[in-house]
């Protein structure tokens, strides 16, 4: 008897918890919607459409990005900042925010692209006028896949933190210069002796700093401290369209190292 009840209950069909679309949505409006926008129609060309794409590819991907199937190039890559979300999500909510926007219409069905969500779209970041003088320039970084060379400032609250093996503080500030390395006839860049491209044009600037409650109105899924991010013109002028939720994402899995990729080297800065 006893077999024939286990048999009956491998047989029987398995039973799954339906989707909750509202509590999908619920997740989607505190996170996804950032860079996915509310209704899956993405704040912009180079992120991709959710609206109407099927529930069961939807799972499929978030669990892979969740599990470390599809691994990141890199630090700063569109897999990276879509596995620190995914990280966070729990199962059910998996589940949810892949019903809801499988429920939701096709983009070629909406007028426009979603917008940014105000507090990540805007920021307390100010350009520093005399970083040249005040900071510190502790670090440089070629990026191949670009073909550019980064150098990197900081402020006197950061270095001397990051000296310390202490927390970044409040009024903590990162700059750094973008520019375009210069080119070989092979339009190659070319390479210093000192092992770094050699920069030929300044392009822009990218900040992060930190102030008392900065990040009080961001997701606790995004949230980085009290950190903001900008990006700066050649005119010392912040560039229109940044989405923070992009830096955040990024940052969000160094909170142990105070949501800085160069922290070890700021804290040989000078050393």
């Amino acid at each position: 008897m006893r077999a024939l009840v286990a048999l009956a209950a491998l047989a029987a069909p398995l039973v799954y918890a339906q989707p909750n679309v509202e509590a999908g949505k619920a997740k989607v409006a505190t996170v996804c919607a950032a860079c996915h926008g509310l209704n899956g129609v993405s704040v912009s060309d180079t992120i991709p459409n959710l609206a109407a794409q099927r529930a069961a590819y939807l799972e499929a991907q978030l669990k892979a990005f969740k599990d470390g199937l599809r691994r990141p190039a890199g630090p700063v890559s569109p897999t990276a900042t879509m596995a620190a979300i995914a990280a966070q999500l729990s199962a059910e909510d998996i589940v949810n925010v892949a019903a809801y926007f499988a429920a939701q219409p096709g983009a070629s069905q909406v007028a426009q692209k979603s917008p940014l969500l105000p507090n990540l779209a805007k920021t307390h970041v100010s350009f520093p006028e005399d970083y040249k003088t005040s900071f510190v320039k502790y670090h440089t970084i070629n990026f191949p896949a670009t073909r550019q060379v980064r150098y990197y400032y900081a402020n006197k609250a950061a270095v001397d933190a990051a000296k310390a093996n202490k927390p970044l503080p409040a009024g903590s500030y990162l700059l750094a210069e973008v520019y375009a390395a210069k080119l070989d006839a092979n339009k190659q860049p070319v390479m210093g002796k000192d092992g770094f491209f050699e920069a030929d044009k300044l392009l822009l600037f990218t900040a992060m700093q930190s102030g008392p409650g900065w990040g009080n109105d961001i997701p606790d899924m995004l949230r980085n401290g009290d950190w903001n991010y900008g990006i700066f013109t050649l005119e010392k002028q912040h560039r229109p369209g940044v989405n923070q939720a992009e830096c955040f994402a990024c940052h969000k899995p160094l909170d142990n190292v105070s949501y800085v990729f160069t922290l070890k080297q700021l804290g040989a800065a000078g050393k």
